[in-house]
């Protein structure tokens, strides 16, 4: 059963289920050229929300120790999650640029609209990483479901190269379950991590 708490603004209802820490362990299985990359890894997922119409969301890896490799940081990666929906006057921004109408509070009707034929409401990602990749994913979800995929990526001149990803995230049995496709290093789209997770706190 998702719990929703009453404080949680009406764009956030679909994506509420997320909202808590997440912490398990995930493999990693990835080939790029003549390199094969494995092993487990701890996973720690944030998301919060201060009031906006979106969620605050934050993520480390750490690759688990062997007897033949030390534990190694992996990535940290920030970002915001929130529903898709067509820029207005009453929204802030870009920068700190105020709003130019005032807007009224959303019904739980005005974000069932968002909602298209198959159910599901369309959803932005944006993620930066410690590493000098930064993602714009596009999606959707649908339920305790979500499936988004990069609409672009940038890279800062020090980054390896990092084409394109998808992403799954799923809620079974009360647990977060997610698997994350990537194009890097020169080679082409595959599965590369995946993790199970749960709710913490």
């Amino acid at each position: 059963m998702i719990e929703i708490p009453t404080d949680t603004p009406a764009d956030l209802v679909p994506l509420s289920w997320l909202i808590g820490v997440w912490e398990g362990t995930g493999v990693i299985n990835y080939t790029a050229g003549d390199t094969h990359f494995e092993g487990e890894f701890r996973h720690r997922v944030s998301f919060s929300h201060d009031g906006g119409p979106f969620l605050n969301y934050s993520a480390t890896a750490t690759l688990i120790a062997t007897d033949e490799r030390p534990e190694q940081l992996l990535t940290s990666e920030s970002g915001f999650w929130r529903l898709a929906r067509p820029a207005h006057d009453a929204a802030p921004g870009p920068g700190l640029l105020p709003a130019l109408a005032a807007e009224e509070k959303r019904s739980a009707d005005d974000v069932e609209k968002l909602r298209n034929a198959e159910g599901a409401f369309p959803i932005e990602v944006a993620l930066s990483h410690s590493d000098g990749v930064q993602e714009l994913y596009v999606g959707e979800i649908n339920g305790p479901r979500i499936q988004i995929g990069t609409d672009a990526v940038v890279r800062s001149a020090s980054a390896k190269h990092y084409g394109a990803a998808t992403r799954m995230y799923g809620l079974v049995g009360g647990r977060l379950f997610w698997v994350w496709d990537i194009a890097a290093l020169g080679a082409e789209m595959a599965s590369h991590a995946s993790a199970e997770l749960d709710k913490v706190a």
